[in-house]
C-alpha cells in the first residue's frame, strides 16, 4: 500500500441481510478508536462520513429473490463514487459496513479508478461465505450473499455494471478466504468461476501461511495491487460474537492476524474494507475493537 492518506468511508446498510444492526457498524468501529489509532501510526486520516443509505422501514422489499435490489445498487454508486474520489486525492480507502453487499459499490470505485490508468485489481475476500449467489441461487434473496458473484460478473446488472462494464475483477485474480459454509446451489458457481478458494481445511491442513502466501501471490499476479474485503464472520464467533450471519469453526485471533500482517508486508493492498459488525448483538463492542486491531495489522502495526 502506498499512500500516506487514509479516507474512512462508512455505509450503513442493512438492506442486503434479514438480520437488523449492521447499519450500525461504521458507528460502533469509530467508538473503538478507529481513527486516533490508525494516525497513530503515522497516517493522515480523513473521515468522510458515511454514504447515504435507506432503511428497511422506508423501502419497498421488492423482487424476494433479490430484496431491496434498486435501494442496495443505490447506495453502491454512491459508495464507488466517493471511493473513487478519494483515490483521485492520493488517499487509500477504508471502507466500514455495513452488510457486505457494500463491496459491490468499493470494487466498482476501486476497479475504475486502476481501469482508467489501463491497469487491473485483485481482491482477496475472508469471509466464512463465498457470497457467489445469485437471485437464482440464492435460498433468501439476501444480497449480502450475492456481492463477490456480483464483483466477477455474475448476478443482477444493476450491481454487476455499475460505471458500465463488467466484471469488475478478474475471476483468476480473485482468492476467498476462510470457507466453511456454502449454499447448496452456489456451490457451482465457487467450482466453476475460476476464483480460488480457500477453505478452513486447507488452513487447518497447510497453515494460514501458506494458504496467505498463495492469495497474495494470486491477487498480485499481473494487477497493480489487490483490494481487502474483510468480512468479521471469518473470524470464530468464540472472537468476533457480533456479526451479521456467525458460523462456527472460524479463523482464531492470531490466524486472523497474521493474515493481515502478511497482506501488509506484501505492500500490495491499495484498498481495504470491513464489513457485517453487528453491535446489536455483540458482546462489550469486542468484535468492533478486533475490527479496528485487524485493520492496524493491515496497515503495519507490528508487535514489534
Amino acid at each position: 500500500m502506498r499512500p500516506a492518506h487514509i479516507a474512512v468511508i462508512g455505509a450503513p446498510l442493512d438492506l442486503g441481510t434479514n438480520r437488523r444492526g449492521v447499519d450500525m457498524g461504521p458507528s460502533a468501529i469509530r467508538l473503538a478508536n478507529l481513527g486516533p489509532r490508525v494516525a497513530a501510526l503515522g497516517y493522515q486520516v480523513e473521515d468522510w462520513g458515511n454514504v447515504a443509505a435507506e432503511q428497511p422501514e422506508r423501502a419497498p422489499q421488492g423482487p424476494t429473490n433479490a430484496r431491496y435490489l434498486p435501494q442496495i445498487a443505490q447506495t453502491c454508486r454512491r459508495l464507488a463514487r466517493v471511493v473513487e474520489q478519494a483515490m483521485l486525492r492520493g488517499q487509500t480507502p477504508l471502507v466500514l459496513g455495513g452488510d457486505h453487499s457494500i463491496a459491490v459499490g468499493t470494487v466498482s470505485g476501486v476497479s475504475r479508478h486502476f481501469r482508467q490508468h489501463k491497469a487491473r485489481i485483485g481482491l482477496i475476500w475472508i469471509d466464512a461465505h463465498p457470497d457467489m449467489n445469485t437471485p437464482q441461487t440464492s435460498p433468501s434473496g439476501n444480497v449480502h450473499g450475492m456481492p463477490l458473484a456480483c464483483c466477477i460478473g455474475l448476478g443482477p446488472r444493476a450491481l454487476t455494471h455499475i460505471h458500465g462494464y463488467a466484471p469488475k475483477v478478474d475471476p483468476k485474480n480473485v482468492a476467498l478466504v476462510a470457507l466453511r459454509e456454502v449454499d447448496l446451489l452456489e456451490k457451482p458457481h465457487v467450482k466453476r468461476s475460476g476464483v480460488r478458494a480457500f477453505t478452513m481445511r486447507d488452513i487447518d491442513e497447510r497453515g494460514m501461511r501458506a494458504v496467505m502466501a498463495e492469495a497474495i501471490e494470486i491477487a498480485s499476479a499481473g494487477t497493480e495491487g489487490f483490494h481487502v474485503s474483510l468480512d468479521m464472520d471469518s473470524v470464530d464467533p468464540q472472537e468476533a460474537p457480533g456479526v451479521g450471519t456467525p458460523v462456527r469453526g472460524g479463523l482464531n485471533y492470531r490466524e486472523a492476524h497474521l493474515a493481515m500482517e502478511m497482506i501488509c508486508d506484501s505492500g500490495r493492498m491499495v484498498s481495504i474494507e470491513v464489513v457485517e459488525v453487528n453491535p446489536v448483538i455483540d458482546e462489550a463492542n469486542r468484535t468492533a475493537v478486533l475490527a479496528v486491531e485487524l485493520v492496524m495489522s493491515a496497515l503495519g502495526k507490528r508487535i514489534l
